[in-house]
């Protein structure tokens, strides 16, 4: 029985993780289940799951998850030391899709137990790459990306040698305003930034898909993860969205991973690894799809995408800057302060703020990429505040 633990429980990806153990429940020991303000769901389903812990990160909702537990046999914990504590219970596997910068101390933790971590929480690599693989490689862990399109990556190299390897070709579906014209995107509304083409995701992912923000940090995690130049990634729009991601090799082939836009594909390849199993998601029929279209992306719509390659070739402590100061820049985008082409601009501004030298020296530390997040946040909101 393989004893499991779920950060990030009530959001996409933990709904979807949840519905590959309840297929299966037998084979799985659930540890503990993490969230956040959703307590009735947290709740419902540590209880059906039979976990040991519920951990809400929120202090303020311990009482309100404490009397929903009562009598059910499951603990509950609040706040960030609880979190720390679920990640160190006994696991063989656990799931990191908690939202944010906020995902990075609970799987050092894990990783720190020597035990596999299913990585949904692109943060983490984004911000601190170089220490959590360095974690894992100290402590035994394993770090298995979950990422539709890392996985889709680590699929297609599966049993080849990074020597080979020429290109690494990450897909996007263009989000929300692919086909907008560009002079209407200042007026998008949050709403409308809300509604992806293709997948159902949580509010704040799929805004960053129409702002190509999310594509950003896959190209930062893509360099972090696979040890590849910056040269060697690619970005390409693909509508369709069933391609994931090509590798290209010394001699001309691509390997392309094609599925369905379905999180339960990466999600129980990492749950499964290193076998495959029967999953439950759609078989697709090429021949009724049809055609399978791409386009470059357009960096006057996306500068996000042109920020990324700054952020690769500075390296260091620009990842963890970039990542604090677009959290930021999303915040005050729903919270109404500012418009939706105003959040690179803002990003930009605290890049240049806090000086390519000084992020580039510094060494990758949890410390010090706390203190990078916190500086990258207190200046994004000086710059929010200058564009209301």
């Amino acid at each position: 029985m393989k004893r499991v633990t779920i950060f990030g429980a009530t959001g996409s990806i933990g709904q979807n993780t949840i519905d590959l153990i309840r297929r299966d429940r037998d084979a799985y020991q659930v540890q503990a289940l993490t969230g956040g303000r959703n307590i009735e769901r947290l709740a419902a389903d540590a209880v059906d799951l039979k976990a040991k812990v519920a951990v809400t990160a929120y202090d303020a909702h311990y009482q309100e998850l404490s009397e929903a537990l009562a009598g059910t046999g499951v603990k509950a914990a609040a706040g960030e030391a609880a979190l720390i504590d679920a990640a160190e219970m006994p696991a063989d596997w656990i799931m990191s899709a908690i939202v944010g910068a906020a995902g990075l101390p609970p799987g050092l933790a894990a990783l720190r137990k020597g035990t596999t971590l299913a990585l949904a929480n692109k943060e983490s690599l984004v911000t601190a790459g170089p220490l959590l693989l360095q974690t894992a490689r100290d402590h035994g862990g394993t770090v298995l990306p979950v990422d539709s399109e890392h996985s889709a990556v680590f699929q297609a190299l599966n049993g080849e040698d990074m020597d080979t390897v020429e290109r690494v070709i990450i897909t996007a579906s263009g989000g929300a305003f692919r086909d907008w014209p560009i002079e209407k995107l200042k007026d998008a509304t949050v709403d409308q930034a809300s509604s992806h083409p293709n997948w159902a995701m949580g509010q704040r992912i799929t805004i960053d898909s129409a702002s190509m923000f999310n594509k950003a940090l896959e190209l930062i995690e893509t360099k972090e993860f696979f040890g590849v130049r910056p040269d060697q990634i690619e970005a390409v729009i693909h509508p369709e969205s069933l391609i994931h991601a090509l590798v290209g090799f010394n001699d001309g082939a691509l390997m392309a991973h094609v599925g369905p836009h379905d999180m339960r594909h990466a999600i129980g390849y990492a749950l499964n690894h290193p076998k495959r199993t029967k999953l439950p998601v759609e078989r697709l029929d090429l021949a009724q799809i049809g055609q399978l279209t791409f386009r470059p992306p357009d960096l006057v719509r996306y500068p996000a995408l042109g920020l990324a390659r700054d952020i690769m070739d500075i390296g260091g402590l620009a990842g963890a800057a970039f990542n604090g100061a677009k959290e930021m820049a999303l915040d005050a985008f729903i919270a109404g302060q500012i418009r939706f082409t105003e959040m690179t601009p803002v990003v930009a501004e605290v890049i240049e703020k806090m000086t390519a030298e000084r992020l580039g020296n510094a060494a990758v530390t949890l410390d010090s990429v706390r203190e990078s997040d916190q500086m990258a946040r207190k200046a994004a909101q000086s710059a929010i505040e200058q564009q209301r």
